[in-house]
């Protein structure tokens, strides 16, 4: 297989799958979702804690963004899962997970996330974080830094705090606690436009759409205050583990000529991927691309983690 990918380097069974297909998708969509649709679920540090989960090998843990869950990364775990044990969390207060307690911190973040991968039986995984999802992986690092056998920091903020501008934090900050009381078709009217390019797909559209409807204010608004409005710079430099910055040529919301460009020269030796043709939600826009990085990354370093089998740890 060939790695020719675009890079620099610095030396420095679900029933709303099941509904979502039925009215909304393609067959071909509907058959990968079928694919990743069991959900299991464990206990962990007091809280039990939705996942699913294919394949067998070297782990991924994949880390969802914000108004979304575990499903944003159906492409992956069906394109992946030939190669690696793929886990898609629900994080704490999103999708199928309980809602943690209103005083989370970022600590309380990290640290869950490390006992979340001392139940499932991991051992260094490779890290995979989507926007609010990279914030969620560098808490884990910042906390239990021993616990990560890779990072791969997609669509990433070292927080908004650490990567935007405080007139900027404020604005989202504020508009995020607006929207968390709107009704969910408004929120989804003005969210979309900032995560897919006009010309995405109506089945991803959809997808992004029925996550959004999902979404729990009581449990997003710790994550808000705990990995939003977060500067978490000063861990960057810290990371000794290899990591691949992955970014579309099309974001807005953290672009990859600034934001990107800023977390690459912080984070010593990590390598960054610019994908043509996506926004935010690069994953799901550019879905061959996207894994195909991921693999190649993988394979470079000796697809670090530890290697599981078929059968999740947890109940359904």
């Amino acid at each position: 297989m060939s790695c020719d990918v675009r890079a620099t380097t610095t030396g420095s069974g679900d029933t709303n799958h099941l509904m979502w297909c039925q009215h909304h998708t393609t067959v071909a969509v509907c058959l990968i979702l079928a694919i990743v649709s069991d959900l299991y679920r464990i206990e962990a540090g007091g809280l039990t804690v939705a996942y699913r989960q294919a394949g067998s090998g070297p782990a991924l843990v994949l880390l969802h963004g914000a108004f979304e869950d575990g499903r944003t990364w159906m492409r992956q775990m069906q394109s992946l899962s030939d190669e690696f044990t793929v886990i898609a969390l629900d994080a704490p207060g999103f999708g199928a997970s309980d809602d943690p307690p209103p005083t989370w911190t970022t600590a309380d973040y990290g640290n869950h996330l490390a006992e979340v991968f001392d139940a499932l039986g991991l051992d260094r995984p490779t890290v995979v974080g989507l926007s609010f999802g990279s914030a969620y992986a560098l808490a884990l690092y910042r906390q239990r830094p021993g616990t990560v056998g890779a990072l791969v920091l997609v669509s990433a903020y070292a927080g908004w705090a650490g990567s935007l501008s405080a007139e900027e934090v404020a604005r989202r900050v504020q508009q995020t606690e607006q929207d968390l009381t709107a009704p969910v078709e408004q929120l989804i009217e003005k969210w979309l436009p900032t995560l897919l390019k006009p010309t995405a797909s109506p089945d991803v559209v959809e997808l992004v759409a029925t996550m959004m409807r999902d979404f729990s204010p009581t449990g997003i608004r710790p994550a808000l205050n705990a990995l939003g409005a977060v500067d978490l710079r000063d861990v960057l430099a810290t990371i000794t583990v290899p990591t691949l910055l992955i970014y579309g040529d099309a974001d807005v919301r953290s672009p990859a000529d600034v934001v990107g460009k800023d977390l690459h020269a912080r984070i010593p030796g990590s390598t960054l991927v610019v994908i043509p043709d996506a926004s935010h939600m690069v994953n799901l826009e550019q879905p061959e691309a996207f894994s195909a990085a991921i693999r190649c990354f993988a394979q470079a370093n000796g697809s670090a983690g530890s290697g599981l089998g078929e059968e999740p740890d947890g109940e359904r």
